[in-house]
C-alpha cells in the first residue's frame, strides 16, 4: 500500500474530501480527479477533467495510478433530472472509466454505487446481497447498471453499496436532523422507532481502503453500514448525550405527525422520518472490515462538533 497512487473523483464532495484526508493518513499518493481547480483541496495533487458527461480523456489521470475510487456522479437528490442524465454519468462514465483504468493497468478499481441500487428509499425487511436487487428510481437504476457493467468487464472491482452517510460537513436530511437535535426544547419525536442503518463517514472511508487491499474479494458489490440500525428517536436521543442534555423527546401519535406535515406542505418529511431501511453490512464485516466507530458514538461527536461543520 505505502507510496501506491490512488485516483479519487468526486474528491471535493462531502465524501471525497474525507476519502482525500483518509488515504493519505493511509499512506496513499493520492490525486484528486476534479472538475475545475479546488483551491479548498490543499496539499493534494489534482488533475482536472471536466464534465464526466462530455467525453473525458482519462489517459494523463490515470498516469502512474495503482488504484481508481470512482465516486463522482448525479446524486439522487437531483430527481429532477431525466433517466437519461443519470444513464450518462452515473453508468456511461463509470464504464468509460473503468475500461480506460483496465488499459491502464490499474490493479483495483472501487465504484462507489448506493444502497439505491438494492432497494428503494424504505424496505420492511432487512436487505442483504443476497436479495434480487430492486431499485425504484433512475439514480438507483443508473447505479445498478453500472455494476451490472463492471460484471462483465475484466477488471478487479470492487462496488460499495453504502446507505445514509453522515459526518462533519454533511448536509440534506442529516444536517437537518443535527438541527432538531440542537435546538433546546423538547421535540415531539419520541414515537420515531422505524429502525434506518446509517454510515459514519470515518466508516465508509475505512470501507474503501479495505476495499482496496488484497485481503477484500473482488468482483462483487458489498453493502455499507455501521453495524445495528436506529430509529430516529435513538438518533436524536444519541446526539443530545452528545451535548450532554437528555433526549426530550415526546411521543406524539403518528397520525398527529402525519396531519401536521401535511398542513405544512411537507408530507415527503413525515415518510422520511417514518420510513425504516435496514442494511446489513455482514457480507463485508466476513471479509474482514472493521468499522472504527459505533453509530450512537459518532452522532453524539457529529452534533458536538462547530455548527458550521455541519
Amino acid at each position: 500500500m505505502s507510496g501506491e497512487r490512488v485516483l479519487v473523483t468526486g474528491a471535493s464532495g462531502f465524501v471525497g474530501r474525507h476519502l482525500l484526508r483518509e488515504l493519505s493518513a493511509a499512506g496513499y499518493k493520492v490525486r484528486a480527479a476534479v472538475r475545475r481547480p479546488e483551491p479548498d483541496v490543499a496539499g493534494i495533487e489534482q488533475t482536472v477533467i471536466g464534465d464526466l458527461a462530455g467525453r473525458v480523456d482519462w489517459g494523463a489521470a490515470l498516469a502512474g495510478v495503482r488504484h481508481v475510487v470512482h465516486g463522482a456522479g448525479l446524486a439522487h437528490a437531483d430527481s429532477e433530472l431525466p433517466e437519461e442524465a443519470y444513464r450518462l454519468v452515473n453508468t456511461d462514465a463509470t464504464l468509460a472509466l473503468a475500461d480506460a483504468a483496465r488499459e491502464a493497468g490499474v490493479a483495483r478499481f472501487v465504484f462507489l454505487s448506493s444502497i439505491r441500487a438494492q432497494s428503494g428509499p424504505a424496505s420492511d425487511r432487512p436487505l442483504s446481497e443476497r436479495d434480487a436487487p430492486a431499485p425504484t428510481d433512475a439514480y438507483g437504476r443508473s447505479k445498478l447498471a453500472a455494476e451490472q457493467g463492471l460484471a462483465e468487464r475484466d477488471l478487479d472491482w470492487v462496488a460499495l453499496r453504502p446507505v445514509l452517510v453522515y459526518g462533519p460537513g454533511v448536509k440534506a436530511n442529516m444536517a437537518g436532523l443535527v438541527r432538531l437535535a440542537r435546538l433546546p426544547f423538547s421535540l415531539p419525536l419520541g414515537g420515531l422507532k422505524a429502525p434506518r442503518s446509517l454510515l459514519a463517514v470515518e466508516n465508509l472511508c475505512g470501507a474503501v481502503i479495505f476495499a482496496l487491499s488484497e485481503a477484500c474479494p473482488a468482483r462483487r458489490s458489498y453493502i455499507v453500514s455501521d453495524p445495528g440500525a436506529l430509529g430516529v428517536a435513538e438518533m436524536l436521543a444519541a446526539m443530545r448525550a452528545g451535548l450532554g442534555r437528555r433526549p426530550g423527546l415526546i411521543a406524539v401519535p403518528p397520525a398527529l405527525l402525519r396531519l401536521a406535515a401535511r398542513l405544512l406542505g411537507r408530507p415527503g418529511v413525515y415518510e422520511r422520518l417514518t420510513g425504516g431501511l435496514v442494511a446489513s453490512p455482514d457480507a463485508l464485516l466476513s471479509a474482514g472490515w472493521q468499522p472504527r466507530i459505533a453509530t450512537k458514538a459518532a452522532l453524539a461527536r457529529l452534533v458536538a462538533s462547530p455548527a458550521g461543520e455541519v
